[in-house]
């Protein structure tokens, strides 16, 4: 299905704790440096240096603050910042740039829901706290209006995807990240997400390479008697679309690592190591104390 085999997947990153006990959102690689960055939901109870008092868990949910943890490749924590008012993390897109990093994301949460309404690039800067509406934070609105908004990076392409809901429908746009930087936001392409995102799924994230849109869906396991039991593998979807015709290109139920205790999808990303690109999927699984990554690979 695109240009991966999502029949057979392996193990790249082993679950691993991340800086926050909640779980992971979504993740996206910095090739460049072997090192994995994740976004999750601050985890409930922390006060941050220039609060008065600790806050909950469902206050950070809504009002979009999310800790980015910085991991090697065998998932040792290398860093982290608290971004407060951003959004929700269901995808964003990482850019090394000489001694920079910069975390391309969604910006400006919206209070009702707390997810994105404007994309914005930041760079990463270990140990501080950023909020969205710091002076130094440029938003970019590709769509005004739209809500739900996140990104992701196709880097070998240098194209940004932008995943937003826009008069009631889900939809992808892609634009050269020149044009984009340069406030010229008229998209190469913009497509419907269609039937690949359904209802009764959660959309858990995109990615973008080469002809084709990737989508993550799916839920985590539920009880034997509910909709996703553990017996039915699963409900974790990888669909492709086409980017030059919006067609969808088939829609695959990934089967990897069905053991995994929860399972939910969280993330979906490209990771180039030299000509060879993987597919990857990322699951937040339960731990002891906490919710851990763990990403599969999947080849061409």
């Amino acid at each position: 299905m695109g240009d991966f085999d999502l029949r057979t997947g392996a193990e790249l990153l082993a679950p691993a704790p991340l800086f926050n006990t909640t779980g992971p959102q979504s993740f996206a690689f910095d090739d460049s440096n072997g090192q994995v960055y994740t976004l999750q939901v601050v985890q409930d109870g922390i006060r941050l240096d220039d609060e008065q008092e600790a806050v909950a868990y469902d206050d950070r949910k809504s009002a979009g603050d999310m800790c980015l943890t910085r991991l090697d490749s065998s998932g040792n924590t290398l860093g982290h910042m608290y971004l407060r008012g951003f959004g929700h993390g269901i995808s964003f897109g990482v850019e090394p740039t000489g001694q920079r990093t910069y975390i391309w994301l969604e910006g400006r949460a919206d209070p009702k829901n707390g997810y994105g309404r404007t994309v914005v690039r930041v760079p990463f800067k270990d140990g501080t706290v950023l909020d969205s509406s710091d002076d130094s934070v440029r938003h970019f609105e590709p769509v005004p209006g739209a809500t739900a908004v996140c990104p992701a990076l196709d880097l070998a392409g240098e194209r940004v995807l932008v995943s937003h809901e826009e008069a009631g429908e889900h939809r992808f746009s892609v634009y050269g990240m020149a044009d984009f930087l340069a406030g010229r936001f008229t998209p190469a392409q913009t497509i419907k997400a269609g039937v690949q995102v359904r209802e009764e799924e959660w959309f858990q994230g995109c990615a973008l390479s080469g002809d084709f849109v990737y989508v993550l869906t799916g839920n985590p396991y539920t009880g034997k008697n509910g909709r996703n039991p553990r017996k039915s593998g699963g409900n974790t979807y990888v669909s492709a679309i086409d980017v030059r015709t919006g067609r969808a290109q088939g829609r695959h139920k990934v089967k990897v690592a069905p053991d995994l205790p929860y399972r939910e999808p969280e993330g979906i990303a490209v990771r180039r190591a030299g000509s060879q690109a993987a597919l990857c999927v990322g699951f937040s699984v339960k731990a002891k104390d906490r919710r851990e990554l763990t990403v599969y690979r999947f080849t061409g």
